[in-house]
């Protein structure tokens, strides 16, 4: 079963420094100084199988970021379509989904409901969150004053921890101490034992490979290839090899 259906999906973001005057909004309207936008997606499709485990690789500013934002329902496209059938736990960008003035406890029911979970079942869950996340006190403090490992803590725990059909992760693992990091990685493995499904950018090719059945290569927001992930990296990497 299709549990994600991204077609003809293209967003476009337009670029300016400083403010923007009156001839400039006018050149825009009229069609001139088009020069100004930046296509991070163009015309991207494909599907991703229920269970399924999905790479999505290419260089900075390949548009990997943006086609997870638009997944993960943070951001609509300009044109096309995206349709996900299931919970979505996504771990994108330091700070996405949090509220920097709440503190944990506050912001693990906050993101609970915006899933649609009931307070009940939220306290429920709540001890094993904490557990997880392994922040002690912090719990009741703010965010603000919380490290980036300490956010990724609270953050991952929450993700996993409310049964997602669907976990989306782009390269936030990245931050943190390597003990917690080796324990997210456990969990992730469990979660794809479990058969659910998973959408992951990193730069860590064995991860992928080992997290991953299929992928998808995007460059400069076009995509290049999707498949098997060893077919698809196998034809990134010969023409990062040609560029060189």
């Amino acid at each position: 079963m299709k549990i994600i259906t991204c077609e003809n999906v293209s967003k476009t973001f337009h670029r300016h420094s400083g403010q923007v005057l009156l001839r400039q909004h006018l050149a825009y309207l009229f069609g001139r100084n088009r020069g100004s936008e930046f296509h991070a997606l163009k015309g991207v499709s494909f599907d991703v199988v229920d269970g399924e485990g999905l790479a999505v690789i290419g260089s900075n500013g390949a548009g990997k970021s943006t086609l997870l934002s638009m997944v993960a329902g943070l951001a609509k496209p300009d044109t096309g379509s995206v349709q996900v059938n299931g919970r979505i736990a996504a771990l994108l960008e330091l700070g996405s989904g949090f509220h920097p003035d709440l503190t944990g406890t506050e912001n693990v029911y906050l993101n609970a409901a915006l899933l649609g979970f009931t307070e009940k079942q939220t306290k429920e869950m709540f001890g094993t969150i904490v557990d997880f996340a392994a922040i002690g006190d912090f719990m009741d403090e703010p965010l603000r004053s919380y490290s980036s490992g300490m956010w990724l803590r609270l953050a991952f725990s929450v993700a996993v921890n409310v049964d997602p059909d669907i976990l989306i992760v782009d390269e936030v693992l990245a931050v943190g101490d390597q003990d917690f990091q080796a324990k997210c990685y456990d969990r992730i493995r469990g979660f794809r034992n479990a058969g659910k499904t998973f959408v992951c950018v990193s730069h860590s090719k064995p991860i992928l490979m080992e997290l991953c059945d299929q992928a998808i290569w995007l460059d400069h927001g076009e995509m290049m290839m999707t498949g098997p992930i060893a077919d698809v990296f196998e034809a990134y990497e010969g023409r990062l090899q040609v560029q060189t």
